[in-house]
């Protein structure tokens, strides 16, 4: 294979002038360019991208860390953060951890070995030492609340946005209010719990944890939680549900067991999916693209560490 060396000595010129043309650089007669141009063609000559990656001591390219790549959530995130790296000419590397710690792990080796330029972490696994312990290899970047944290973020508040959510349900009349998870140990899950606790006391409403559903991410575990649910002897009146995917689920497996929704059970969901418009399910909106564009520009933004926080709105629909 051709290197530049030898299309210098096809075309007559110096290894530095084949080096301007392929650049665009400026000073080269358009009497050398054009001999450039035709050495490169005849000896079909391809630039070694990794080198010159190299020497401008970039990869152009993005870490991004998901847990799972089929999900909805992930996938409306992934899409703002790709629209915004095709507009700065980055491309994705996608690593998917089925929130397996060794995944993560590996996800930040690569930025330590310069084989990305940084990393976009949506939902994490490993404790925040390990996190902290690759921030001086470059950018990190979280879609959680990480304000203490010397590492950019894009963040809901979780523990305001439940409170907003369980505060809607009280006012309209609901007092045994359960909620459905996916991760308990996650850091937004902790808030949600201590948002729900704090509720309880409040407004001196009994703790009941059988009304709690964990493991719930895709549409298949809303019939897992119409299933506990319709073997409960005292029953939530309005489930929290932190997935209109999962949201969606309950619907349809209530409506196929005579549930009336929401005269026997109120559902509220999170995240404001087409799956909610469609089945007009009332639920917390959370611009997930804008955050994936707001996560992309703040790994660009390496230099400096951000925290951003994104408001929610309650969108009122059919099932509270």
């Amino acid at each position: 294979m051709a290197n530049i060396k030898d299309v210098a000595k096809m075309a007559g010129v110096s290894v530095t002038t084949v080096s301007r043309v392929l650049n665009d650089y400026p000073y080269v007669s358009a009497e050398k360019a054009e001999a450039v141009r035709k050495a490169m063609e005849e000896c079909n000559y391809q630039r070694n991208i990794n080198a010159v990656h190299l020497s401008k001591g970039k990869t152009f390219l993005v870490g991004v860390v998901v847990p799972f790549s089929n999900h909805p959530y992930f996938g409306l995130l992934i899409d703002g953060i790709a629209n915004a790296a095709l507009t700065h000419n980055y491309k994705l590397v996608l690593i998917q951890t089925n929130y397996e710690e060794e995944k993560e792990i590996e996800a930040l080796t690569m930025l330590k070995n310069k084989q990305i330029d940084a990393l976009i972490i949506c939902s994490r696994i490993c404790d925040w030492k390990a996190i902290k312990d690759f921030t001086q290899y470059g950018p990190i970047v979280l879609c959680e609340d990480a304000r203490e944290k010397e590492v950019s973020c894009t963040f809901v508040d979780h523990y305001k946005s439940f409170s907003i959510a369980l505060d809607y349900l009280h006012k309209k009349g609901h007092s045994r209010i359960g909620y459905c998870i996916g991760r308990k140990s996650g850091t937004n899950s902790k808030q949600r719990h201590s948002a729900y606790v704090n509720f309880l006391k409040e407004n001196s409403l009994s703790f009941h944890s059988d009304f709690i559903f964990s493991g719930c991410f895709n549409f298949e575990d809303g019939v897992k939680v119409v299933t506990e649910f319709v073997q409960m002897k005292e029953r939530p009146t309005a489930l929290l549900v932190t997935s209109d995917q999962v949201a969606a689920g309950i619907l349809t497996c209530c409506k196929e067991q005579g549930i009336f929704i929401p005269e026997d059970l109120a559902i509220m969901g999170f995240d404001n999916q087409p799956i909610s418009k469609v089945m007009h399910i009332t639920t917390l909106e959370i611009p997930l693209v804008e955050v994936g564009r707001k996560l992309f520009h703040q790994a660009m933004d390496g230099e400096r560490v951000t925290h951003e926080e994104i408001p929610v709105k309650l969108i009122e629909r059919e099932t509270v």
